[in-house]
């Protein structure tokens, strides 16, 4: 099912449809075509509304299209090499490959020399059309991004379209493709869309924890010296009022000192789930050897890469509305289209960020230097701190240069969480294993209001202010109305 075939599509729908079979080089010119569709027996449960036939997951694996502009080569540096055998490209396998950081990362992990394949339900292009939201810049299909980076690298991305919480189609995914590591952003990854029902609740939870645990079991089934990079959040720590140390902590209780995993406050159902995998991962490391990296990711800005900068087919999602937008870029949003800044509550709530060429660059070099077998490293993924605050007197200034009036207004919070409180996070092993942080600086944030400036004719005003509120979750499904 999870096999290449070089002229045709079959698509297998169910057990009491037959097969169709047609060539796909018919009129076609340049490279073949091919891939395999096959339906998965998971639909996408709850979240297809009443009403509607469920949508189905394919896999597919496909060869891309030519675009005439094209890139000069680059230098390979995604290698495995054995004492017996000469090297060879490792083979990695980005989960969710179709997201935010995901498609930055797998286009910059394949520029490198990797072998990759993109694992993806594209549930989050359906998650736009439920709630009526869209990106800041236009997103092309994911057959057409491939097609495109085929045509400007002579690189190819395998595809596999799908839900991981199918172990069926995750299994064959995994004896397909044979990684020797996996990159696991496939999860819904926003606090908000927790919060929005009980329905998404239980589907952020479901989706993520029995997503990952899948992920788990198809290692220690088919590839035990798999490397799992995990992307985790900084907010499964909450703001405790001492020193965020890197995944353990060493105390003194009592007279006896051990060193043991830093406590969590997770503060939405959606970083529960994020701590729900780190318990499991830390657990299957113990018990079955399984090596990790859990990347406690700070809040991403920006969309562009080298990667994603080379043709408009391969650019990235940029969200501004209130429950996927994060904080700088919605404030850039906003300033560009005139709207007051929506800093919450009294805004002195302090995280952790980075651009997201730091995103791309971490993930490389926690695969280039990999957890040993047993091992569960947690790294702190962040490059600065501020507070909200702190980012919209940023933007208001930047802003001010180019000549606009950038107002801020306090909103209600919608969030139940600290306005004012102490912030002191640690992040020094990425900066040791290599990484160069590109820092938030003026230059920078001129770049991000012109982009948005220039795309201000797409933006929905109606999807700036918040709409979800933590207190107000209920039982009832509840319809988002644009």
């Amino acid at each position: 099912m999870a096999h290449l075939l070089s002229t045709s599509c079959s698509i297998k729908l169910s057990s009491g449809c037959k097969c169709y079979s047609k060539p796909l080089n018919q009129g076609l010119e340049a490279f073949p075509t091919s891939f395999t569709l096959q339906a998965s027996k998971y639909p996408f449960r709850s979240l297809v509304s009443q009403g509607q036939k469920p949508l189905r997951n394919y896999t597919v694996r496909a060869t891309t299209l030519p675009i005439s502009k094209e890139a000069p080569p680059q230098p390979s540096f995604g290698t495995l090499q054995t004492s017996n055998e000469p090297s060879k490209p490792q083979r990695v396998m980005v989960i969710g490959g179709d997201g935010y950081c995901g498609w930055a990362t797998a286009l910059h992990l394949s520029n490198r020399g990797y072998e990759v394949a993109i694992v993806d339900s594209l549930i989050r292009r359906l998650f736009d059309h439920q709630l009526g939201i869209d990106s800041l810049t236009p997103i092309s299909s994911i057959q057409n991004r491939l097609r495109c980076w085929k045509s400007l690298t002579g690189k190819s991305i395998e595809l596999y379209i799908g839900d991981i919480c199918d172990f069926e189609f995750l299994s064959e995914t995994f004896q397909s493709f044979e990684p020797d590591a996996v990159v696991h952003f496939g999860e819904q990854r926003s606090a908000p869309y927790s919060m929005i029902d009980r329905s998404r609740a239980v589907f952020t939870q479901n989706n993520n924890v029995i997503g990952t645990l899948n992920v788990l079991f198809a290692i220690k089934e088919f590839r035990e010296q798999c490397h799992l990079v995990k992307l985790g959040t900084m907010g499964e720590y909450g703001t405790p009022n001492i020193d965020i140390e890197e995944g353990y902590i060493t105390i003194t209780h009592n007279g006896r000192t051990d060193t043991l995993p830093y406590p969590k406050q997770a503060s939405s159902f959606y970083h529960l789930s994020k701590v729900h995998d780190s318990n499991n991962i830390a657990f299957t490391c113990k018990a079955w050897g399984i090596r990790a990296t859990d990347l406690n990711q700070g809040v991403v800005y920006g969309m562009r890469t080298d990667e994603t900068e080379m043709h408009e087919e391969l650019c990235n999602r940029f969200d501004y509305d209130g429950v996927f937008g994060t904080a700088l870029n919605r404030f850039c949003v906003q300033a560009a289209v005139g709207h007051p800044l929506t800093v919450y509550g009294k805004g002195g709530q302090t995280r952790g960020y980075l651009d997201i060429r730091d995103t791309v660059q971490c993930v490389e070099l926690a695969i280039a230097k990999p957890a040993q077998p047993g091992e569960f490293r947690v790294f702190n993924q962040f490059t600065e701190q501020f507070s909200v605050n702190e980012l919209a007197t940023l933007v208001t200034n930047a802003g001010e240069k180019l000549g606009l009036n950038v107002q801020t207004i306090h909103v209600p919070n919608p969030r139940v969480e600290a306005e004012e409180h102490y912030y002191n996070a640690k992040h020094t092993k990425l900066v040791e294993l290599g990484l160069e942080p590109h820092l938030l600086s003026d230059s920078l944030l001129d770049s991000l209001l012109n982009y948005t400036i220039k795309h201000k004719d797409r933006v929905d005003t109606k999807q700036i202010m918040p709409s979800v509120s933590w207190r107000k979750i209920g039982v009832k499904p509840r319809t988002i109305i644009a």
